[in-house]
């Protein structure tokens, strides 16, 4: 093992622990706790690539730690903080919508495994992993900063919300990477819509992070017009776009 590929994977392994600790604190009922941690484990989940990019330590076993790493902390940890939090009342239901959360996450991080060396990375294929957990956990943070009680109304909307989330993930719908900035998107623009996400953020930390969430998945929608300009742009750079990659799978 080169030791360039021991910095990026020790983050990827704080990611993994900070899932863990997510699981623990789930499991003691304390679940704004847990779902800070969720958050915590995305922000290493943003790192660990960049650091690997930055010492060149990119390597395919830290490709399979991540994807690992990411089951846990983004799959596993969030379905349990929702499950705690809001569907032990629907009893197999709840258990089953967790599954399917589950397995979906599974399917997504296999399939990223999969392309992520024939596909463009300025789009992803289906909503990723780490933003579905973080939806699931500043929903948690939102809702108690409400103070919202009605917990009939809540645990419906979170079934409903925990089954979209889990379908996003395995669809084929675009959504932006923030890899590469393409399309001619000035860079003023994007540092400006930057200090507007930490303005409000900073502002609001529990309802910032939960608009701005709830901003990307919309975007995945708003991509779908758009979708044969960036399939066409895509084919000029000699890649294959992400909904071209789908249908050679299938």
């Amino acid at each position: 093992m080169h030791r360039n590929i021991v910095l990026p994977n020790l983050v990827t392994l704080l990611g993994m622990l900070a899932g863990m600790f997510a699981l623990v604190s789930v499991m003691n009922g304390r679940f704004m706790t847990g779902a800070w941690a969720i958050l915590l484990a995305a922000v290493f989940d943003g790192l660990d690539g960049k650091v690997a990019r930055l010492v060149n330590g990119a390597s395919e076993f830290g490709v399979q730690l991540d994807s690992l790493a990411d089951l846990v902390s983004f799959g596993v940890a969030p379905a349990v903080l929702v499950y705690h939090w809001q569907f032990m009342p629907h009893k197999q239901l709840g258990m089953m919508v967790m599954f399917l959360y589950v397995a979906c996450s599974a399917l997504r991080l296999a399939r990223f495994n999969v392309q992520t060396k024939r596909i463009s990375n300025v789009f992803f294929v289906g909503l990723p992993v780490p933003a579905a957990a973080a939806v699931i956990a500043s929903s948690v943070l939102f809702i108690q900063h409400l103070n919202i009680t009605d917990n009939r109304i809540l645990s419906n909307i979170s079934l409903g919300m925990v089954v979209l989330l889990a379908f996003l993930m395995v669809s084929t719908i675009p959504y932006y990477s923030f890899k590469k900035f393409r399309f001619g998107i000035r860079q003023f623009y994007i540092i400006f819509f930057a200090v507007l996400i930490i303005f409000l953020v900073g502002l609001q930390p529990f309802i910032g992070i939960f608009v701005c969430l709830m901003l990307y998945i919309a975007s995945g929608f708003i991509m779908i017009p758009f979708r044969a300009r960036a399939t066409a742009y895509l084919e000029k750079t000699g890649k294959k776009p992400p909904l071209a990659a789908e249908k050679t799978e299938s």
